[in-house]
């Protein structure tokens, strides 16, 4: 088992950490664009998923473009949908933020708009669509996320979560055929359990034992479903139950675990603009932010790794408290990442048999 701890700065809380102010490198005809659009519309943003409620009132505060912040609980699958069933609305999404699947499957379905943000270059290779349909904006770990309170004796592996003490109690945060973090966790149990990232159904079988002996939960977890207890034991991105933990101090232990004996499964989020964005000028300022080092950071501070996470570090940009409050390298280094392709079939493995096998 490993356990990613919170460091000296982190105890402090991570808000209180102070990023440097930066320039802006938008252009002021770019802004004054996004002004006259006079609003954002964006969906399926948690304020506490990967430091968003921040970055959301950041850009506000920074640029006077009102954001409309729809569904925040939404999946990568409804993302897509709103975009659908919204064309041509002014509350229609101008930007989304989901899984690889998800935004290749929107590239097949002409669902984009093609941008290269300024800072395109040190965004890397394998995190970016290259006509600029889309591009990964942060990355992180599956992780399990503890309820002390609840479970005393926290399982170190994923054979653990099979015990007879853990009834009912391992979840994840919704169906793997819709939601990116369930499908990376199964995707994580794949390579927990004999399978590899070209194949993810030893993860689904995984599952099915659970769901057997009555360990799997298939309530759809929450930070509140974890802090409360009622899915005490989540499947879920290392940068969502680190946060957890810093929010719950005082009411209730949180452990971030990456259960042993097994390489972790990392894998990261995507922008894309909306081909029918009625606001199309606010998008690309939002874009422009997001991969901007300030942006970038803002990420990070979240315990999100940005996409540009190597530029920053090579250019020494991570404000060293910052850096101090980050779990330990180790397990980033060595998170086997799977490949578009690789996604797209095992996406295509678990809609085709997740409910066979995983009877709840």
């Amino acid at each position: 088992m490993i356990q990613l701890t919170r460091r000296a700065a982190l105890a402090a809380g991570a808000s209180a950490l102070a990023l440097p102010t930066i320039a802006s490198a938008q252009s002021a005809a770019q802004i004054a664009a996004a002004k006259k659009d006079g609003r954002l519309n964006v969906i399926a943003l948690p304020p506490d998923w990967a430091n968003y409620g921040e970055i959301i009132s950041t850009f506000e505060k920074k640029y006077g473009v009102k954001v409309h912040s729809a569904a925040p609980d939404d999946s990568s699958a409804q993302e897509l949908q709103a975009i659908r069933s919204l064309k041509g609305q002014t509350r229609g999404p101008d930007t989304v933020d989901v899984g690889p699947t998800f935004a290749i499957s929107g590239v097949k379905e002409g669902l984009w708009q093609p941008y290269k943000v300024a800072t395109w270059a040190s965004i890397p290779a394998n995190m970016k669509e290259a006509n600029g349909l889309w591009y990964g904006d942060y990355f992180g770990i599956i992780s399990l996320g503890v309820n002390r309170s609840v479970v005393k004796n926290p399982p170190k592996s994923w054979a653990d979560l099979l015990k007879p003490e853990y009834k009912g109690m391992v979840a994840l945060n919704g169906s793997p055929a819709g939601a990116a973090a369930a499908f990376s966790g199964v995707y994580a149990a794949a390579l927990g359990n004999g399978g590899s990232l070209d194949n993810i159904e030893p993860g689904i079988e995984f599952f099915g034992k659970l769901a057997k002996v009555g360990n799997f939960n298939p309530a759809s977890a929450t930070p509140a479903s974890l802090q409360s207890g009622t899915t005490p034991i989540v499947l879920n991105w290392d940068y969502l139950n680190l946060a957890q933990a810093q929010k719950s101090v005082g009411k209730v232990q949180i452990d971030t675990v990456l259960p042993a004996g097994a390489q972790p499964l990392g894998a990261f989020y995507c922008q894309a603009i909306s081909k029918y964005a009625p606001n199309p000028a606010s998008a690309k300022l939002w874009m422009e932010f997001l991969y901007s080092d300030e942006g970038q950071l803002l990420f990070l501070k979240g315990f999100a790794h940005p996409a540009r996470f190597a530029d920053l570090a090579k250019r020494n940009a991570i404000p060293a408290a910052l850096a101090k409050a980050l779990p330990p390298s180790a397990p980033y280094a060595a998170a086997a990442f799977p490949t578009a392709a690789q996604q797209d079939k095992a996406k295509n493995v678990i809609t085709a048999n997740w409910s066979k096998i995983v009877k709840v």
